[in-house]
């Protein structure tokens, strides 16, 4: 895996951040994830992108979203899945050109802005959040893996938010050894950072039915329904194995609005410093008996 000089240095040392113990570096095994890509209207994107430096990725005239599930089965903190609900972004003091972002990625600083990010634990909301500025909240989440589809299901309150469905690969031949850069905000700063990611994908290019969004009636769903997402994703893969590792460098910046806000942007520290280190998991999401993972 490629990642950073100073990563490679702290191996084996130990820290201890917020009540939460790491081993150096903050790395995950034997993980599963799943992935797409969907267009959406850049316009809608970019008023959901608090103002400042970070800019929606244009894919032509329209902007994409990003919808990434990882189960994590070995951490420091223990096993739990993370539903990530983002928008490919760029950062800069306009927007980037259409497209180049996507081959240029160090100049232009593409990544991600991510605005939800439901997970199974408590002490990863802790550490997600408190730490590194990440979204992070407790929700019924569930990953579950048939012979035609994986699929996970994101709910709250009672209520389905979305369900995320990838049709499996007829093969895994995309090698991956990468960073991801993730902007979030947090105490009305945007959050920067960057987590390498290792494994074996197989890949849909273009085929409309390679995966699925369905969204429920949760208010958290208006969100995601007013960005006007395509149903027809761009690409979308299931990476059965990966190896991810999180830098414990980040950056930080204050959010600049022309004029004083009349509301935070974000949560600030009374989110955060209340929450315990628990483990357990919310009890599964209610799904649709309908849907059949074996059913092409």
């Amino acid at each position: 895996m490629a990642i950073p000089a100073r990563q490679q240095r702290l191996r084996g040392t130990h820290a201890f951040v917020d009540g939460i113990s790491f081993t150096m570096p903050v790395q995950s095994r034997d993980s599963s994830a799943i992935i797409a890509a969907f267009p959406i209207d850049w316009d809608k994107a970019a008023a959901l992108i608090p103002p400042g430096d970070v800019h929606p990725f244009r894919l032509w005239k329209r902007g994409v979203l990003l919808v990434t599930v990882v189960d994590y089965r070995l951490t420091d903190i223990g096993a739990y899945i993370e539903y990530s609900l983002a928008i490919a972004c760029t950062k800069g003091a306009r927007p980037a050109p259409p497209l180049l972002p996507a081959v240029l990625m160090s100049l232009f600083g593409s990544g991600q802005y991510v605005f939800d990010l439901p997970v199974s634990t408590e002490i990863s909301v802790k550490g997600g959040k408190g730490i590194w500025g990440m979204p992070k909240h407790q929700a019924n989440l569930d990953f579950l893996t048939g012979s035609q589809w994986v699929s996970s299901q994101y709910d709250l309150d009672g209520q389905m938010v979305s369900r995320f469905d990838v049709r499996k690969p007829s093969s895994y031949w995309l090698p991956l050894n990468m960073g991801a850069t993730n902007y979030c905000v947090f105490r009305d700063m945007m959050m920067k950072s960057v987590i390498y990611f290792q494994g074996k994908a197989g890949v849909h290019l273009l085929r409309s039915d390679a995966a699925r969004l369905r969204l429920g009636d949760h208010p958290r769903a208006q969100i995601i329904r007013d960005l006007d997402v395509d149903p027809k994703p761009i690409f979308a893969a299931h990476i059965p194995s990966v190896l991810g590792l999180l830098d414990d460098f980040f950056e930080c910046w204050f959010v600049t609005p022309g004029q004083a806000p009349a509301t935070p942007f974000s949560e600030g520290l009374e989110a955060t410093y209340p929450l315990g280190y628990g483990r357990d998991w919310l009890p599964p999401p209610n799904r649709d008996p309908n849907f059949d993972l074996d059913k092409a």
